[in-house]
Protein backbone atom coordinates (compact mmCIF):
# COMPACT_ATOMS: atom_id res chain seq x y z
CA UNK A 1 0.00 0.00 0.00
CA UNK A 2 1.33 3.43 -0.90
CA UNK A 3 1.91 5.91 1.86
CA UNK A 4 0.24 9.27 1.71
CA UNK A 5 2.52 12.25 1.68
CA UNK A 6 1.93 14.80 4.39
CA UNK A 7 1.29 18.34 3.25
CA UNK A 8 4.23 20.51 4.23
CA UNK A 9 3.66 23.89 5.77
CA UNK A 10 5.26 26.74 3.86
CA UNK A 11 8.44 27.77 5.64
CA UNK A 12 8.45 31.24 7.09
CA UNK A 13 11.58 32.98 5.87
CA UNK A 14 13.73 34.32 8.68
CA UNK A 15 14.26 38.04 8.66
CA UNK A 16 17.78 39.36 9.01
CA UNK A 17 18.15 40.66 12.58
CA UNK A 18 20.58 43.35 11.40
CA UNK A 19 18.22 44.65 8.70
CA UNK A 20 15.32 44.57 11.14
CA UNK A 21 17.18 46.47 13.89
CA UNK A 22 19.71 48.99 12.50
CA UNK A 23 20.99 49.73 16.01
CA UNK A 24 22.71 46.30 16.01
CA UNK A 25 26.20 46.94 14.74
CA UNK A 26 28.52 44.17 13.60
CA UNK A 27 31.90 44.85 15.17
CA UNK A 28 34.80 42.56 16.03
CA UNK A 29 34.88 44.04 19.55
CA UNK A 30 31.26 43.04 20.26
CA UNK A 31 32.10 39.50 21.38
CA UNK A 32 28.69 38.80 22.96
CA UNK A 33 26.96 39.38 19.62
CA UNK A 34 29.50 37.36 17.64
CA UNK A 35 29.27 34.37 19.98
CA UNK A 36 25.64 33.91 18.93
CA UNK A 37 26.86 33.23 15.39
CA UNK A 38 29.42 30.54 16.16
CA UNK A 39 28.50 26.99 17.17
CA UNK A 40 29.86 24.85 20.01
CA UNK A 41 32.89 23.87 17.92
CA UNK A 42 33.59 27.56 17.17
CA UNK A 43 32.57 27.28 13.53
CA UNK A 44 30.75 30.17 11.87
CA UNK A 45 27.03 29.40 11.58
CA UNK A 46 25.53 29.31 8.07
CA UNK A 47 23.13 31.89 6.70
CA UNK A 48 20.30 29.39 6.74
CA UNK A 49 20.54 28.83 10.47
CA UNK A 50 21.58 32.36 11.49
CA UNK A 51 18.88 34.11 9.46
CA UNK A 52 21.25 36.87 8.32
CA UNK A 53 21.12 38.23 4.78
CA UNK A 54 24.13 37.77 2.49
CA UNK A 55 25.51 41.25 3.13
CA UNK A 56 25.40 40.91 6.91
CA UNK A 57 26.60 37.29 6.86
CA UNK A 58 29.78 38.43 5.06
CA UNK A 59 30.29 41.19 7.62
CA UNK A 60 29.70 38.73 10.46
CA UNK A 61 32.25 36.29 9.05
CA UNK A 62 34.87 39.03 8.69
CA UNK A 63 34.21 40.33 12.22
CA UNK A 64 34.47 36.80 13.67
CA UNK A 65 37.75 36.23 11.82
CA UNK A 66 39.17 39.53 13.09
CA UNK A 67 38.10 38.71 16.65
CA UNK A 68 39.81 35.32 16.38
CA UNK A 69 43.06 36.91 15.24
CA UNK A 70 42.96 39.29 18.21
CA UNK A 71 42.21 36.31 20.54
CA UNK A 72 38.76 37.62 21.50
CA UNK A 73 37.14 34.46 20.14
CA UNK A 74 38.55 30.92 19.98
CA UNK A 75 39.59 29.23 16.75
CA UNK A 76 38.64 25.80 18.16
CA UNK A 77 36.78 24.61 21.24
CA UNK A 78 37.44 21.21 22.74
Amino acid sequence: MAKKKKAKKPLKKKECPFCKDPSLVIDYKNVELLQRYINEKAKIVTRRSSGACAKHQRRLANAIKNARILALLPFVRR
